[in-house]
């Protein structure tokens, strides 16, 4: 049975980056590649990296995907819908559904427009990882570009989906789970929700 590996990378501006590594195959995927990569790469631990993936192309997550690229290898990837919005060059453009392998896993990409229009949830077994668009407590910071009301529709609709145990990994804050955040997060109680 292969075994997944999580380590939690905090880089400037309190984003989370996430290294997500099969421990087997020591083949790994970045999440939210933002900066320093130096960070980042110091934490690798001698696993290859095969994606290097940004949950939607705010700054904060994306600033340090090329000079990673540079230093670890791997192929960058971002939502077209953001690549679009923020002038994001990626090697690879994903769409809702895609797949991407590392090791013997497969991480399922799921878009949940709203933070940005390109936001996605990257789905790996029972672990999400979920950007800006749900936070522990609350759900990310509202930008110009936001859509709070499609933001809503795509927690309702794809991330509640999920089973309830699924462990939720947010750009910001701690790690959380779905069955948590429905029992105590403000924004399924209809109530001004904390945010970020």
């Amino acid at each position: 049975m292969a075994k997944l590996g999580i380590v939690k990378v905090k880089l400037d501006r309190d984003v989370n980056c996430y290294i997500v590594s099969d421990a087997t195959t020591k083949e790994a995927v970045v999440i939210d590649p933002g900066a320093p990569a130096e960070k980042i790469a110091e934490q690798l631990a001698g696993a290859t990296v095969r994606w290097i993936v940004a949950t939607h192309g705010h700054p904060g997550h994306v600033g340090g995907k090329d000079d990673l690229k540079a230093l670890a290898g791997g192929e960058t990837a971002i939502h077209s819908a953001d690549a679009k919005q923020f002038l994001r060059s990626a090697d690879r453009y994903l769409i809702d559904g895609d797949e991407l392998d590392f090791g013997e896993f497969k991480m399922s990409v799921v878009h949940t427009p709203g933070h940005t229009p390109g936001s996605v949830c990257l789905v790996i077994a029972n672990h999400a990882f979920v950007g800006d668009t749900i936070l522990a407590g609350g759900i990310g910071r509202q930008m110009p570009e936001t859509d709070l009301r499609r933001q809503m529709m795509s927690i309702g609709t794809r991330l509640l989906r999920l089973p309830l145990s699924t462990a939720l990994y947010p750009g910001h804050g701690p790690a959380t789970s779905l069955e948590r955040e429905l029992a105590q997060n403000p924004i399924f109680r209809g109530a001004g929700a904390a945010t970020r």
